[in-house]
């Protein structure tokens, strides 16, 4: 998706507004199984079919918290976060995370972002904040409620080895 108006220029102007809406995803049991062999986080909750029919208060199985919490960054680029005029947009980190429910394997989810702010850095390097509520379709209460942090890259950075920085020194930047 392509925000209207929306480039490393006018980033200010969009604190405070929703970005956008992702698509529907769906959370199915494949995915929780994939999850959970790339961490080694097994709990039966995740993983146990016939055993959380029968014990878990869901009825069926339960995405990890970190699963969910992991589709946010994909379908903020589906939404268009990372204007397209920056060269580059990378995590930065989270200030904030609350799992408000969980999320039943067969779920489908979806991203609302609302960016928060904007730090403007040296180096061409610009941090955003946004509050990205992953939505469960017929649900009330969202699965999460993040604060997430995103560095852009304006300009790609040069890097030099030690070795081409030297001789640069050793002829005046020139070669």
């Amino acid at each position: 998706m392509s925000i209207e108006n929306y480039s490393v220029a006018t980033l200010e102007d969009f604190i405070g507004r929703e970005l956008g809406v992702s698509d529907w995803v769906v959370v199915d049991q494949a995915r929780i199984d994939n999850f959970a062999a790339c961490t080694d986080d097994r709990q039966w909750i995740h993983v146990d079919v016939e055993r959380a029919k029968r014990e878990s208060p869901y009825r069926g199985t339960i995405a990890h918290g970190y699963l969910t919490l992991s589709l946010l960054a994909g379908l903020a680029i589906e939404i268009g976060i990372v204007p397209e005029d920056a060269s580059a947009g990378v995590n930065y980190g989270l200030d904030k995370v609350r799992f408000m429910a969980p999320v039943k394997a067969g779920a489908r989810v979806r991203s609302r972002v609302t960016l928060v702010s904007v730090e403007r850095k040296d180096g061409g390097r610009i941090i955003v904040k946004t509050m990205s509520e992953l939505q469960i379709k017929g649900e009330d209460k969202p699965a999460l409620i993040a604060e997430t942090l995103a560095m852009l890259v304006v300009e790609a950075p040069s890097f030099k080895s030690r070795k081409e920085m030297s001789e640069e020194q050793q002829h005046g930047g020139k070669h």
